[in-house]
């Protein structure tokens, strides 16, 4: 059977989004190894946790603070994770009812399945955008997490080639665009200055943990909220946009 020209859009879109996303892959996984994880515990963080941002958060505040710094960075990354569940409730009429379909589903769930289904106006369209971008970031990345895991487990020095730096540049890049609201800017400087004021004396992981208050706090208070600037998931978002996400990629 012939595919259309849009499921050919649709699969190029999601093919290019998978090998954007697996270059982060081998500086995770030269990351962890430095971080003191094994290859072999690498690749398992990458097949079962698979959300970027969350891998790096745990591998940067183990890389600080050694085991010690585990409870920090399970919360911290648990923290980053829970958009996740969110990007869920908006996929579910996507997927449809099927139980098994969701449970895979929820592994795929993800910044980048997300942006690319919801990008796309047809349902037949944003379930092929869902499902296949999400299989070539999976597939794509745990590759890549192994590629970066050997390198580094092969490099005598691996923090010389200033990889630490690559989550907090990861972050900052996500959380750009943002900043043209006066909330986003608001919650971004306030949680700066709280964890740099915490840095020099709260143990590795903690800073972040707190700063996440910050946030927390103005979206409860709601605080600067501007009606105009909502954004509406299928009339008034920009192309490749999900409401409250960059066009662009989240370290997943």
């Amino acid at each position: 059977m012939s595919m259309s020209p849009e499921s050919r859009r649709v699969l190029r879109t999601a093919v290019a989004v998978g090998l954007a996303t697996a270059a982060y892959g081998i500086s995770f996984g030269a990351l962890s190894v430095a971080a003191g994880l094994s290859v072999a515990q690498t690749c398992v963080m990458s097949l079962f946790l698979f959300s970027g941002g969350s891998q790096f958060a745990v591998v940067g505040i183990l890389a600080s603070g050694g085991l010690a710094a585990g409870p920090a960075a399970i919360a911290s990354s648990t923290f980053l994770g829970l958009r996740n569940g969110i990007y869920g409730m908006r996929m579910a009429p996507i997927v449809g009812p099927n139980r098994w379909r969701r449970v895979a589903a929820a592994h795929l769930t993800i910044d980048e399945s997300t942006a690319v289904a919801l990008n796309q106006e047809a349902p037949r369209a944003q379930r092929l955008g869902f499902w296949a971008t999400g299989i070539a970031v999976y597939v794509g990345w745990n590759l890549t997490t192994l590629l970066g895991a050997l390198i580094g487990n092969a490099l005598p020095n691996v923090s010389s080639l200033g990889l630490d730096a690559v989550a907090a540049a990861a972050f900052v890049g996500l959380l750009w665009p943002r900043l043209k609201q006066l909330q986003a800017a608001v919650v971004a400087a306030a949680a700066a200055v709280i964890a740099t004021v915490l840095i020099p004396f709260a143990p590795p992981g903690v800073p972040v943990l707190v700063a996440s208050l910050a946030a927390v706090l103005v979206g409860l208070t709601n605080i600067l909220h501007r009606p105009s600037g909502i954004a509406q998931p299928d009339d008034s978002s920009a192309p490749g946009e999900i409401p409250g996400l960059p066009a662009d990629k989240d370290t997943q």
